[in-house]
């Protein structure tokens, strides 16, 4: 079930997203826009705006903005449409009925009725390990770890008895049908029929998702058995690598700090929590995928990778590394001495250390780096060679152009590659794809690299002034735009103005979605200007012919520098016929320079 799309379109235009987040925060009136201290971090300068012409918040500190199903879902940690009926009810919007979507519905309430089984088993397997006589072997290997009974109640620990059938007796006892009970994973399905307890001589780690609901458990065996460790399988409410355990307890720690230590296993994560340190998640023992980067993107944009130091660890940490930087985050690794693992490294060296070690983690450049080189010697052609093809896919992964050529340059000072025509042919490789092909280059991020001046000045001339669209946007040329990080904004503009659209938030998300040159878009709309004074307009087109000339300018002088290097690389090389060459084309870009430097030279175009 579901609300139709047209009333949640019209309860956006409805409700007035100032008296909305009223309700949370105290505004101020300031211009055209409403502002105050933000919500979602610390700050005494007041940052956060709302808009009420264009129906969305900002906060120029952190980056947070949205609709004001976004503010809701933010502030009450709920979900779209629990934020959609929250607002209905602030607005006075009465709610329609739901739409039904019977495979919907029937996939919802059977996730429902896995959970409600997951809470009967968990909440007698907490019982089991309070106070079982068969669980005392499950809490003496606890006090073994120095885990201490808040911290065994804070993350729900049970323990499963060594009995086939067991928790099946009670969850029958409690109400469920052999087939729910078969359906939710906690037992697994004999060939001849029937079924037996997943879990048995076990201390259970309930794996919780954001909004504290056990959807998946994981079993630790106490005692000699080949399976250390057993998981749940895939169910309604539980799909693999799509959660981090321990999130819903340190969400709120990551948000402040401004970054996470991703650790593997359940005991990575409680032993830091127990000793204070409280902005760890764990990746439940498996590689690292897209979906949890994407789930820890959403708290954090830089992650601390501490893995186990063994060589499992290290290739997973290698895995972890491209999947973060896919999803734009940046990327430190950890790897403590004698290869600890998070766990019995504070344990025997206390958590004052172990945040020391942190603060020196290394940036992921240097870490693969140093895995490159090890029992490789740079002197020898091959192994040089085979150093370059390992550590050139962790700088094609970097999404910001500007982070992609200093790991470039790092990485070629490194693997002491100094001949430039090679260099250029390696640089080549990055931008345009692999060498071999097989990948396809990533796009530009705005994320983490902010637009120049000129060009975000642009952007916000255009965005809010229609008139000034009209004018400007037929002038632009492809090449004054195809090398920018904004360049999806403008082909959007573009397309926009020949497709005669209304040029606002919703239209441009969805133009750029997917393009993480998206989180841009609302500290670009938030801007005003004063149409109080006469001559604005004027001065406004005056301002936005001096970025385009700016940003033309920009790209002569890449131009140019690309070119000074060719002509070095030729003149080393012998190549005097196309050393002249490049000299003649360097010759007429200094002149197209000196043309557009007067036009330009008002405007500064380095980064905001």
């Amino acid at each position: 079930m579901r609300y139709p799309q047209t009333f949640i379109d019209d309860l956006k235009r409805q409700a007035d997203i100032v008296r909305v987040v009223q309700d949370y925060v105290q505004l101020k009136k300031k211009g055209a826009n409403w502002m105050a201290c933000c919500p979602f971090h610390k700050e005494k300068t007041p940052s956060f705006s709302v808009s009420p012409a264009k129906e969305i918040f900002y906060c120029f500190g952190c980056h947070k903005g949205g609709s004001v199903f976004n503010f809701v879902m933010e502030m009450e940690r709920v979900s779209f449409p629990e934020a959609i009926k929250l607002v209905a009810e602030k607005s006075g919007v009465p709610l329609p009925k739901l739409i039904d979507d019977s495979r919907f519905e029937a996939k919802r309430h059977e996730a429902d009725e896995v959970i409600e089984l997951n809470k009967w088993a968990l909440e007698w397997w907490e019982q089991q390990l309070e106070s079982s006589g068969e669980a005392r072997v499950a809490r003496d290997y606890l006090l073994q770890r120095e885990i201490t009974e808040e911290t065994r109640k804070t993350f729900r620990l049970g323990y499963a008895p060594d009995s086939w059938d067991a928790l099946s007796i009670h969850l029958r006892q409690k109400g469920a049908s052999q087939e729910q009970i078969e359906r939710s994973g906690l037992v697994v399905k004999k060939e001849e029929g029937g079924s037996y307890d997943r879990f048995r001589g076990r201390l259970i780690f309930p794996v919780l998702d954001i909004q504290r609901k056990p959807i998946a458990f994981g079993g630790r065996t106490l005692r000699n058995e080949d399976a250390k460790y057993i998981n749940s399988p895939e169910t309604a409410a539980y799909v693999k690598g799509r959660n981090l355990f321990g999130l819903h307890l340190t969400r709120d720690e990551i948000r402040r700090d401004g970054f996470a230590i991703l650790v593997e296993g359940f005991l990575d994560l409680i032993v830091p929590y127990q000793f204070g340190i409280r902005n760890v998640v764990a990746s439940l023992g498996t590689a690292l995928t897209p979906e949890q980067a994407g789930l820890l993107g959403r708290f954090a944009r830089k992650v601390v990778v501490n893995y186990d130091g063994d060589n499992a660890g290290v290739q997973a940490a290698k895995k972890a590394i491209e999947i973060l930087l896919a999803e734009d985050i940046e990327v430190k690794i950890l790897v403590l001495p004698d290869n600890s693992d998070p766990d019995e490294f504070i344990r025997k060296s206390g958590a004052s250390e172990y945040g020391r070690q942190r603060g020196e983690a290394q940036p992921h450049i240097q870490f693969v780096i140093d895995q490159a080189v090890r029992n490789r010697k740079l002197s020898n052609p091959a192994d040089k060679e085979a150093a370059i093809d390992e550590v050139l896919p962790y700088i094609r992964a970097v999404r910001s152009r500007i982070q992609k050529r200093e790991y470039f340059d790092i990485a070629m000072d490194s693997l002491r590659i100094g001949d430039a025509t090679l260099r250029r042919e390696l640089w080549q490789s990055i931008r345009v794809g692999a060498a071999d092909g097989s990948r396809v280059a990533q796009p530009v991020s705005m994320r983490m690299v902010k637009p120049t001046v000129a060009e975000q000045r642009l952007l916000e001339l255009l965005l809010a002034d229609a008139e000034l669209r009209h004018g400007v946007l037929p002038k632009l040329e492809p090449g004054d735009y195809d090398d920018l990080a904004t360049a999806p904004i403008f082909r959007a503009l573009i397309d926009g103005e020949r497709e005669g659209a209304t040029i606002n938030f919703d239209f441009l998300s969805q133009r750029t979605e997917g393009n993480p040159v998206s989180d841009l878009l609302l500290s670009l709309l938030m801007i005003e200007f004063d149409e109080s004074e006469e001559g604005q307009f004027s001065a406004r087109q005056l301002a936005a012919e001096r970025c385009l000339d700016a940003l033309r300018l920009m790209k002569v002088d890449r131009l140019i520098s690309d070119l000074t290097s060719e002509i070095a690389a030729a003149e080393r090389n012998g190549e005097v016929e196309r050393r002249d060459q490049l000299s003649t084309e360097h010759l007429e870009l200094a002149r197209l320079r000196s043309a557009l430097l007067p036009k330009a030279e008002a405007m500064q175009t380095g980064p905001s």
